[in-house]
């Protein structure tokens, strides 16, 4: 009896990369794609009729916010498995992805066969992350760690959210109409992140994100 395919439908905002994510999957014995999608509201009307195995989904994809897109999927299709796929490093979003259902968490430098052998991993219930960030998850499982953490990793989600904006220059008015919060609930998180942070000034958050790539 022939073994049935994965079904993987892919989510991402560049027809480019979804091209060649299409082709890396066809190669793979046992892989076929499900179906395609630019940004959020298209993915999750898709899922509605496309019967799915494992979505790799773009953290920088538009339409809505990435952890909050990933909770509704999660919340929606929880037996969907959720690779997540960026050009930001682990110690970005790997973790904050992980804790909202993503099943694994793979940056777009790595090699197709890695890809691969990612789906497979998550199809099959397993999770999938680097050496080093096990590692990280470990340490922190154990209650280590905490004072090497990064400021910003201490942040909630929507802190996190408000910090890469007000990172790379929006204002809070510009920030409310992206996040459909009003510009007081803004400035409150401002005031939030700024004292975890231990900095006083848009500046200084600028200066930090540039410094640790969490530019929005």
């Amino acid at each position: 009896m022939r073994a049935t395919a994965i079904r993987i439908f892919i989510a991402d905002d560049h027809p480019i990369v979804r091209q060649g994510l299409r082709r890396i999957v066809e190669a793979g014995p046992g892989l076929v794609i499900s179906g395609e999608a630019g940004d959020a509201a298209a993915l999750l009307a898709a899922l509605e009729t496309t019967a799915t195995d494992v979505i790799l989904l773009d953290v920088s994809m538009p339409g809505g916010l990435f952890l909050e897109t990933l909770r509704d999927l999660r919340a929606r299709h929880p037996s969907i498995r959720v690779l997540v796929l960026s050009v930001h490093p682990e110690d970005q979003w790997a973790e904050r992805a992980l804790r909202a259902g993503a099943s694994g968490y793979l940056t777009k430098d790595h090699s197709p066969d890695q890809l691969l052998e990612a789906i497979r991993r998550v199809y099959r219930g397993g999770k999938y992350v680097s050496p080093t960030l096990a590692e990280q998850l470990a340490t922190h499982l154990d209650g280590g760690g905490g004072s090497q953490r990064a400021p910003h990793e201490l942040l909630s989600d929507r802190e996190f959210e408000v910090m890469r904006r007000l990172g790379s220059g929006l204002t809070v008015t510009q920030i409310a109409g992206e996040l459909a919060i009003s510009a007081k609930t803004v400035s409150t998180y401002r005031t939030r992140i700024l004292e975890k942070m231990a900095v006083a000034t848009n500046a200084d958050l600028v200066r930090y994100a540039a410094r640790y790539g969490l530019i929005a």
